[in-house]
């Protein structure tokens, strides 16, 4: 098992690790707070968080198994090399089972607050039954060689797969409405900036092994910061270039009140303001 050469950049790598996890996660709460105060989730893509839930709990299997499974290590070093570190990190364990939690929270919100006409759509059903069912015959087909190092590489390939699939139909309900109305700004704007740590932290275990075989290694998180970092960088056009949020009108000023308790206008026109004389 391969040791940080660098104690500056380990204490960099998981300084970085648990600055995405805190912006992955606190990401989420903007969209939560929002539905609460509006009573309504009105504006917020419902594939979008039906496929997300479906992408984290892949994520979260894969992430969990190659981090506590010595059996899954093991095939990873027969793989990759008994020199290379494994590349999960616990902040990527606890950011996924962190973010299936709160999804499943949102989908609960979904269900109680104002939904106006919109649903899942049928799409969105398919592709998540699809999804599961594709995994549970992956699952028979790693069972008799016990190949649990391709089985989890499956799920990765699928959080990869739904992390672009979750992000579409957001990015068009805001083309359609022209609008970003209901979707939350500190939502894309966190998820931004743990993209960016995120990549950062698998550069910083590269550079401290003089080793580019994490990346291979865990593609799927290279894919996720990358799709992350490029779809954000869309909502962000869409907030501020495309669709900016419009400013509510001011209201005029209310009317002067007399001492006599009568309306008295603001302006008044030069026509009452002198006497009519007549020929």
């Amino acid at each position: 098992m391969a040791s940080w050469n660098s104690l500056q950049l380990e204490i960099t790598y998981r300084v970085m690790g648990w600055m995405a996890f805190t912006c992955w996660s606190v990401g989420f709460y903007p969209q939560v707070i929002l539905n609460f105060r509006r009573k309504s989730v009105v504006g917020l893509s419902f594939d979008f968080v039906v496929l997300n839930l479906t992408k984290h709990s892949s994520y979260l299997i894969y992430n969990a198994t190659l981090y506590f499974s010595s059996a899954v290590q093991k095939q990873y070093w027969e793989k990759y090399g008994s020199g290379q570190m494994i590349p999960v990190a616990v902040n990527d364990v606890a950011f996924s089972a962190h973010a299936v939690l709160i999804t499943a929270i949102i989908l609960f919100q979904i269900a109680i607050y104002d939904r106006g006409t919109q649903k899942v759509s049928k799409i969105a059903i398919g592709i998540v039954v699809a999804v599961w069912l594709g995994a549970a015959v992956c699952f028979f087909v790693a069972l008799p060689t016990h190949s649990w190092l391709w089985l989890i590489n499956i799920f990765n390939s699928i959080q990869v797969f739904m992390t672009v699939v979750k992000y579409t139909p957001q990015a068009f309900m805001n083309f359609m409405r022209k609008s970003t109305d209901g979707f939350s700004i500190g939502f894309y704007l966190l998820d931004f900036s743990g993209g960016v740590t995120n990549y950062a932290q698998m550069a910083v275990l590269s550079i401290d092994q003089d080793s580019w075989v994490n990346f291979f290694g865990n593609m799927g998180k290279v894919l996720l910061s990358l799709i992350s970092i490029s779809f954000d960088l869309l909502f962000m056009c869409q907030r501020f270039l495309l669709y900016p949020a419009k400013k509510a009108p001011i209201p005029p000023p209310p009317p002067q009140i007399t001492s006599k308790g009568s309306l008295e206008p603001l302006l008044q026109s030069s026509s009452s303001a002198s006497p009519t004389h007549t020929v």
